[in-house]
């Protein structure tokens, strides 16, 4: 999922915080930020609210923590 303007940030990271398993941002040039680190996250939300966010896409690595992004999605539509 290609994320483009993440406004809400901690109910971002309280989706993060909740799924099982790794959750990680690949930008294009294909460096990984894992989400369930803190270091990670904290540069992760900075390159997000940056001009370069939309360089940037959401993997989960368990198909059932997806949903609890698909959720955050439907409620703050313009993340996508």
């Amino acid at each position: 999922m290609k994320l483009n303007n993440v406004v809400e940030v901690q109910k971002f990271l309280d989706a993060v915080s909740k799924a099982k398993y790794d959750v990680w941002l690949e930008s294009s040039e294909g460096d990984k930020l894992n989400l369930k680190s803190q270091l990670s996250q904290y540069i992760a939300i900075g390159a997000l609210l940056s001009n370069h966010g939309e360089d940037y896409e959401l993997f989960c690595s368990y198909k059932d923590d997806e949903y609890l992004f698909l959720d955050f999605f439907s409620q703050n539509p313009d993340t996508l």
